[in-house]
């Protein structure tokens, strides 16, 4: 089983990490977070568009980086499109536990299918230089939303 997994998580980091979707910038994004990996050198912008009700409409990123930062983002833009910014905080919080273990385990009934599409990114876990790779992009996409500019994986 842990080997099925392990290709899975081969075979999605690098489809998304050749592919990447929603590789762009959101020309009238309510926010954006520039966000830098100076152990990986990975750096990216994650654009934002939130409606009045605060769901996120509109995700995207532009950077450069290394095939997990960039699949991660990639990943990650699929998965909040369409959720509020409470569920995409909520997401954030599972996806950072899941990688590095810190936090408090979250429930993922709410995700649904995505709950299994998240778990792939789990296989980061195995390489633990590469953790701050694939939260990258979640912490900038935290600090979008939270109207900061900057994020680091070394937050």
């Amino acid at each position: 089983m842990l080997d099925e997994l392990r290709e899975l998580y081969q075979e999605v980091i690098l489809d998304h990490g050749k592919n990447p979707r929603n590789f762009r910038d959101v020309e009238d994004a309510t926010s954006q977070a520039h966000g830098s990996n100076p152990l990986c050198g990975d750096q990216l912008v994650v654009y934002v568009k939130v409606g009045d009700d605060d769901i996120i409409q509109d995700v995207s990123f532009v950077g450069k980086g290394c095939a997990i930062s960039m699949a991660s983002a990639s990943m990650m833009t699929e998965l909040v499109r369409g959720k509020t910014i409470d569920g995409a905080n909520h997401m954030f919080d599972h996806v950072h536990h899941m990688c590095t273990g810190e936090g408090e385990d979250v429930d993922v009934t709410e995700f649904g299918e995505d709950a299994d599409r998240i778990g792939v990114l789990s296989g980061v876990r195995e390489f633990p230089v590469r953790v701050k790779c694939a939260t990258l992009a979640w912490h900038t996409l935290k600090a979008a939303m939270e109207g900061k500019e900057e994020a680091s994986s070394e937050a």
